[in-house]
């Protein structure tokens, strides 16, 4: 199951809407047959797997990370009935699909064909793999990460702005890594403005390959030169309101930006409508990378899942320096956002702090949407 789990994580921000999942074939230690879920409407784990094993899958063990599907709504056939007729004996399942058109059906099939089912081998690692497509299955939205990279006394700029580079050389891999595993890329206009980053996962992918950047700005002060406009690495979707001007819309949209026009909530952008835009995209992980503003308001608005915050030895100090947090502060210590689950690490100088929003905060209504294809 092991093997089977780093495989599944291959597929991580590349499978949306589907989940990430491995597949191993083995007999006796031995392993006959391994694959990964690479992309929606490709093949699935189970496909390449048995396909690599052929004839001798027959009287071995599938372990999968994640319960086979059995329906027939989406684009590839159901691996149900692949693994029945493989001549597969044994299927060790880490965790079931929380898909409501499978949710124990594809372990009930197996198991009514014969098959030996165990289920629950590494289900927290499994789990983890999934949480982004879990979170749009059972929310309605995707899983949304708040990626923080700041001085030990919490500052994200000096006082005129100046960002580059806080963290290290290992920090801003991590950081593309983080980008790699995600649907999308989420900033907001003064970043834009600030540093004019391309908001790649590796320079070397290609457009397809790269996450979808989404930039909020409610009136479209977006430079026409800017990188995310103008190298070609990846989609853009620009966020704006009413407010902006009809002529440099068209302008945007001619130069291949998308451009998606929301209300005018005071020159701000709703964050349930534009959860609900990445739902129906099916996208599955949302990294927010914004600045002190973007941060605060999607704290604010209870639609932040984790906080990955990166530390550097660093001290700049000063009230002008820019805090990773803008917005008011509550007046009362008990009003605190708390974070559970936290880890430290360490990645080169850097420190690495990650803590899950703890449950119970507000966040926007939600529907179950969607499941693999």
């Amino acid at each position: 199951m092991a093997q089977a789990l780093r495989l599944a994580a291959y597929g991580l921000g590349k499978t949306s809407p589907n989940p990430p999942v491995g597949a191993v074939v083995a007999r006796g230690g031995r392993v006959l047959g391994a694959g990964y879920h690479r992309h929606a409407g490709g093949p699935h784990a189970e496909v390449f797997a048995l396909r690599q094993a052929g004839a001798k899958a027959r009287g071995a063990t599938l372990y999968i990370t994640l319960e086979p599907c059995c329906h027939l709504d989406k684009r590839t056939p159901p691996c149900v009935p692949l693994i029945l007729k493989s001549g597969i004996e044994r299927v060790v399942v880490a965790t079931a699909d929380p898909n409501p058109q499978v949710r124990g059906r594809g372990i009930s099939a197996l198991r009514r064909g014969g098959l030996q089912v165990e289920v629950g081998t590494d289900r927290f690692e499994a789990e983890r793999l999934i949480e982004a497509y879990s979170s749009r299955i059972t929310t309605g939205y995707p899983f949304v990460t708040l990626k923080i990279a700041a001085t030990l006394d919490g500052k994200i700029a000096t006082s005129r702005g100046e960002s580059r580079w806080i963290t290290g050389v290992s920090a801003r891999r991590a950081v593309r890594k983080l980008r790699g595993a995600s649907d999308a890329i989420l900033v907001g206009i003064g970043t834009v403005l600030a540093d004019d980053p391309s908001l790649t996962a590796r320079k070397d992918q290609s457009r397809s390959a790269n996450p979808l950047r989404i930039i909020l700005d409610p009136i479209l002060r977006i430079p026409l030169q800017a990188k995310v406009l103008t190298d070609g690495k990846a989609r853009t979707l620009l966020v704006t309101t009413g407010a902006s001007p009809k002529k440099k819309r068209e302008l945007l949209e001619r130069r291949g930006a998308e451009v998606l026009v929301l209300p005018d909530d005071g020159g701000r952008v709703d964050w349930k409508i534009v959860l609900t835009l990445l739902r129906r995209r099916g996208l599955n992980a949302l990294l927010i990378e914004g600045g002190a503003e973007v941060n605060a308001s999607a704290l604010h608005s209870g639609v932040v899942d984790r906080v990955i915050y990166f530390l550097a030895p660093k001290l700049l100090g000063g009230a002008d320096a820019v805090g990773a947090i803008g917005g008011s502060s509550p007046a009362r210590l008990s009003d605190a956002l708390e974070l559970e689950e936290v880890t430290v690490s360490r990645v080169g100088d850097d420190m690495v702090v990650t803590g899950r929003v703890r449950p119970g905060k507000k966040r926007p209504s939600r529907r179950p949407r969607g499941g693999r294809v």
